[in-house]
């Protein structure tokens, strides 16, 4: 894709989105370690100015899960919904579909298209529901 576009296939542009791949969901903090285990000296300005363009490629997308950085996943995956856990930080995912009803209404009430694959939803995941219950 990079090379349909005029652009060159670097070993850089290779690693980080080989990264991401690995890593599922990642910060581009997360990105640059994983790289750099790699390529010691990649630094993160690289590491971000080749999220942005392998976002504009449709390589991978992001969100927002936390008040930090963007969370990047690859494109190719199914679209979900996350689920971010205040307690721990897991990142889990739910099908769109449990979603759907709310995004049909948000659609013929409001006009508004949810871009699904940027929704997440903030709460306590089970394992840490569970833990808490005894305190």
């Amino acid at each position: 894709m990079l090379r349909s576009r005029g652009l060159r296939l670097t070993a850089q542009r290779q690693l980080v989105l080989q990264a991401v791949l690995d890593l599922g969901h990642a910060t581009p903090e997360q990105v640059h370690t994983a790289v750099r285990e790699v390529a010691a000296g990649v630094n993160i300005t690289t590491i971000y100015r080749t999220l942005e363009l392998l976002e504009r490629l449709g390589l991978v997308t992001h969100t927002h899960l936390s008040h930090g950085s963007p969370t990047y996943h690859a494109a190719g995956e199914h679209q979900h919904v996350h689920l971010v856990c205040r307690e721990c930080g897991a990142i889990d995912e739910v099908s769109p579909e449990m979603f759907r009803p709310f995004a049909d209404q948000l659609a013929g009430e409001r006009g508004f298209q949810v871009d699904i694959g940027h929704v997440a939803l903030f709460g306590v995941c089970g394992r840490c529901a569970q833990d808490g219950a005894g305190e």
